[in-house]
């Protein structure tokens, strides 16, 4: 087999198993959490840290990962990665203990796990890049990122199935695949990258970039919980507090990469017309799209499979294998529109998906809470085909518009902004629902239980945040059995037998709330189809299609280190080793595709980086 195939099968199995694990402990909670001993609405902190612990993790290291990678080996971190994943996943099958302790142990493993997926995740599209020639890069990153996408829709149907039988199972599934894909990239990855000598590593940087990141990620996704009389926890005083850390923290970032030798965060890079564009696209589509798929997927475990006969309990499974159809639509539109780019440049295919997606958010606007799935099923796969004209060719143009040595760091950085886009997506949809909920629902709710014979809960559902019966859905409970569960028997006494059987039922809950849910989410999907013709308008502006390897396009920005007599930078030869020397793959003749260096290549100083010059459009 070719080795750019092999390349591409190792790194598409590996980012397979780390999306796989964002989603696959969703449906499985409630069986984790029954495994050991532990009530989820009791201890809302271990069900953050279980939810959002790995993304979290993975956001944050990418990129210093990604620029370790540029030091040390793409290939090597990225073989430790897999070792990682597969030992965190064992881990976590074998926890040991139930209880505090056993919810201890599983969110330290999960992060364990995390930071197996961060190697995977910062290294794969490099690795490929290095590996495929320019005019096929935009099909190889297609495949591997459909292989993102359906690991995270599969996780949701795995961790269904898996946990009928035994929650271990839903993490023990990952060993094998990770034993096979660990031993696999040992034999056969070779690290194709030249790493120059003498790089230090960006201590302060990776130090205030990953605090800010990590608090500023922990913040909003606790503001997302209830705080005292309030249904969410902005006005938390910690919630504050880390907001105003990791700003300060994230604002003092940039100035500090700027006074260092060998930066973790190139932001020469953003220089880079395609390189800017790209990356603040991708940006603004995952906010666009970050909390969507959840908000669907409360959608339909809330409302519309309840109504739909479907137990809540079996709801979770339900939801992800009726959210498929996005799944076939990037599927089929991602290799496609990564095979047109490499011929005909990202600008058009990316706009157009951005485009399609607003279009989609809106048409979305239109569906009532018991609409009619075929109708549902091929916004969703337009929605698939969107995403994925957009994703591909995006992130094939980032990867070309970048210096080969520098590949690592810009695939972290990518994913970094892509990462947090989707938690800040999250969190803003999230809190732009609730919001509304907060104002609409409590009409809603007390005409219900007026008609259901219950008027005395009226003021005690007032004071109950819309979350407790949102996490409740989603997690795979019945949400009025829940919250009626946390009422003092002094209020469920005076509840006839007739009335709780009416409450608890299949159909009085979803149409409880659907009124008031419908008109949140439609507020979201607006403001969700105005960030992506943001995200539209962002990459239009990246130019026509452009490869940093085109002969006669490379030049050296001067460096900013001392020099030495002989006027290179100090701890640079002028011998004109492959140690020196830039690895430019590709097209026209300006590399061989065994490893050896052009002859077009050029000494580069420690803190050179490569710049384009000429034009920007071909």
């Amino acid at each position: 087999m070719d080795y750019k195939w092999v390349v591409l099968s190792n790194t598409t199995l590996g980012v397979l198993m780390a999306s796989i694990d964002i989603n696959i402990v969703l449906i499985a909670l409630p069986a984790i959490f029954r495994g050991i001993n532990i009530d989820p609405f009791t201890s809302f902190q271990y069900l953050l840290w279980m939810l959002f612990g790995y993304s979290i993790v993975t956001a944050t290291l990418l990129v210093t990962f990604g620029r370790i990678s540029d030091m040390y080996g793409r290939v090597r971190l990225y073989n430790l990665g897999f070792a990682i994943y597969t030992v965190g996943s064992l881990l976590l099958y074998l926890t040991p203990n139930t209880g505090d302790l056993g919810a201890l142990e599983l969110i330290f493993f999960r992060i364990v796990q995390g930071v197996g997926g961060a190697f995977l995740f910062s290294n794969s599209a490099a690795i490929i890049t290095d590996a495929f020639p320019a005019n096929e890069r935009g099909k190889a990153l297609g495949i591997n990122q459909v292989a993102g996408l359906a690991g995270g829709f599969l996780g949701l149907v795995l961790g269904g199935v898996l946990a009928v039988y035994d929650w271990r199972y839903v993490f023990l599934i990952s060993v094998p695949f990770g034993l096979f894909g660990t031993v696999w990239s040992y034999w056969k990855l070779r690290e194709q990258a030249v790493i120059r000598k003498n790089q230090r590593i960006d201590v302060w940087g990776n130090l205030t970039f990953g605090a800010g990141l990590t608090i500023f990620l922990i913040a909003i996704t606790y503001g997302l919980l209830p705080y005292g009389a309030s249904a969410m926890g902005w006005g938390n005083p910690l919630v504050i507090a880390g907001m105003i850390v990791s700003l300060i923290l994230l604002v003092a970032f940039p100035f500090i990469e700027k006074r260092v030798r060998d930066p973790m965060f190139r932001l020469e890079l953003f220089r880079r017309r395609a390189f800017a564009a790209g990356n603040f696209a991708n940006f603004l589509a995952s906010i666009s799209r970050g909390g969507v798929m959840l908000m669907l997927v409360i959608l339909l475990q809330a409302i519309w499979l309840p109504l739909h006969g479907i137990a809540y309990e079996d709801t979770p499974l339900w939801a992800g294998i009726y959210m498929l159809p996005t799944t076939a639509g990037f599927i089929l539109m991602g290799p496609l529109s990564g095979w047109l780019s490499d011929r005909h440049g990202a600008r058009g295919f990316s706009t157009l998906g951005m485009i399609i997606s607003a279009v989609t958010f809106l048409a979305m606007t239109t569906f009532p809470y018991n609409f009619d799935y075929i109708s549902f099923a091929l916004a969703l796969f337009v929605m698939g085909l969107a995403m994925g004209m957009f994703a591909s060719p995006n992130t094939a143009s980032i990867m070309n518009s970048v210096p080969p040595e520098h590949r690592g760091s810009a695939a972290g950085m990518r994913s970094t902004l892509q990462n947090s886009g989707s938690t800040i997506g999250l969190s803003l949809l999230f809190t732009i629902t609730l919001i509304a909920l907060s104002s609409s629902l409590p009409r809603s709710v007390n005409a219900a239980l007026l008609s259901a014979g219950a008027p005395q809960l009226a003021s005690v559902f007032d004071q109950i945040p819309p979350t407790t019966a949102l996490f409740a859905a989603f997690l795979g409970y019945n949400p009025m059995q829940t919250i009626l569960g946390q009422l003092p028997s002094s209020v469920t006494g005076s509840i006839s037998s007739q009335t709780r059987t009416v409450l608890t039922g299949m159909t009085w809950f979803p149409r409880a709330i659907a009124p008031a849910f419908m008109s949140s989410l439609t507020v979201a999907f607006y403001f969700n189809a105005g960030l992506a013709l943001l995200a539209a308008a962002a990459s239009a502006l990246r130019g026509k299609k452009y490869v940093y390897e085109r002969e006669g396009e490379m030049e050296i920005i001067p460096a900013r280190v001392p020099t030495s007599k002989s006027g290179l930078p100090r701890g640079v030869s002028n011998d004109p080793s492959p140690s020196t020397m830039i690895r430019t793959e590709g097209n026209e003749g300006t590399a061989s595709n065994d490893g050896n260096e052009s002859a077009n290549s050029k000494p580069e100083s420690v803190e050179a980086s490569a710049a384009t010059k000429g034009p920007e459009e071909r």
